[in-house]
């Protein structure tokens, strides 16, 4: 808990962003000597001068129990990148929050997410392809993600209860503040049935310009995004645009050619998205079923990771690597690595792709908090 506090201390200071933070904590090894570290040493660890400023005043002023005390009493929680709950899919981005705000629960299952946006001002079309699709996954076991917003993201979230499965919501905004504030009963919902997440502290209101932000998340939280209906100028599509980005998967509902509403849409497809008419589009892509979600859940938590796995794990990356390669590497047998990669595949720790050739899958490697 002690810990907790600095990595809120830092989130909480102006000009300090992911990138600084790790600095900080390379330079320092630990953030309770970075917040107590003299001003020298803070220039020199990198800090530029207003920022500097900034912390200098923050330390003076704010007292980090009572913001942990406060955030206890909204009955919410706060995850650090250190923590071992913080979503694996989330800690793989270079500019991954270094605080997480949550209220409601974060399970292993929600690593099996997709996202689902679109327009606020969602047609009836828009809506009931938002709720079938999200029928479909929920009864796959996937997770869904949003952004509680009006139309297209109220539909997913709404759609995902209504099947009796998990959904997240991503804020914009504080984890105080529901916005739009008609959402709140949803909120509450979704809170018992999911989680509300929100890189922004306490008391930050829903401006604009923390929405293109927010969306970077909302696509990281989710192995592929969804883009059901949207106008040439929505929000969803920079949602899009960070999956790219972020190498997911990039999903778009075609729409009625003449409507306003779907020339985001259409314009994705044109320019690669997967085309989808059914949630079987976007299972098959992923390789999801409701089967292979349970396997792999069950599997995480019956086999606990062992020294070979996490060998294994360390030499592995997003580029392709030949068996005989990852032997050399790793020192050991092939007969080993063969059949331990059999069960880190089973486990959706690393892919097998053709030639004998593995690499690490997406959240593979966070279970043994490679950095």
């Amino acid at each position: 808990m002690s810990a907790r506090k600095y990595w809120l201390g830092f989130s909480l200071i102006k000009g300090i962003g992911p990138v600084r933070l790790r600095a900080l904590r390379q330079y320092f090894g630990d953030l309770e000597i970075a917040w107590k570290a003299a001003e020298p040493d803070l220039l020199a660890a990198g800090l530029d001068r207003r920022s500097l400023a900034n912390l200098v005043q923050a330390r003076q002023t704010i007292d980090l129990d009572k913001v942990l005390r406060d955030i206890d009493d909204l009955s919410a929680t706060v995850l650090t990148l250190d923590d071992p709950d913080y979503p694996s899919l989330l800690h793989e981005l270079p500019d991954a929050p270094p605080v997480l705000y949550v209220k409601g629960t974060l399970v292993e299952a929600d690593q099996w997410a997709v996202a689902l946006v679109g327009t606020r001002r969602a047609t009836v079309y828009g809506r009931d392809m938002a709720r079938q699709l999200v029928t479909s996954l929920v009864d796959a076991g996937i997770t869904i993600v949003s952004g509680l917003a009006l139309g297209i993201d109220a539909a997913a979230h709404q759609g995902a209860l209504d099947a009796g499965g998990r959904t997240i919501a991503v804020l914009g905004c504080g984890i105080d503040t529901v916005y739009p504030p008609e959402h709140r009963a949803l909120a509450d919902a979704i809170v018992d049935s999911g989680a509300l997440i929100t890189e922004y502290p306490p008391g930050t209101p829903p401006e604009a310009k923390n929405f293109p932000v927010r969306n970077r998340l909302i696509s990281g939280l989710a192995l592929g995004v969804v883009v059901v209906e949207a106008p040439g100028n929505s929000g969803a599509l920079l949602t899009a645009d960070h999956a790219v980005e972020q190498g997911r998967d990039v999903f778009a509902v075609p729409g009625n050619v003449t409507s306003r509403s779907s020339v985001g849409t259409n314009r994705l497809i044109q320019n690669g998205a997967k085309l989808v008419i059914s949630a079987d589009d976007i299972l098959d892509e992923l390789n999801l079923t409701r089967s292979t979600v349970e396997t792999h859940t069950q599997l995480r938590e019956i086999a606990p990771s062992d020294p070979t796995e996490a060998a294994l794990a360390r030499c592995l990356s997003d580029e392709p690597l030949h068996i005989d390669d990852l032997c050399q590497l790793s020192g050991l047998p092939i007969t080993q690595v063969s059949s331990v990669l059999a069960l880190m595949e089973l486990k959706g720790m690393v892919r097998r792709l053709e030639g004998m050739q593995y690499t690490l899958a997406r959240g593979g490697g966070e279970l043994y908090r490679l950095d």
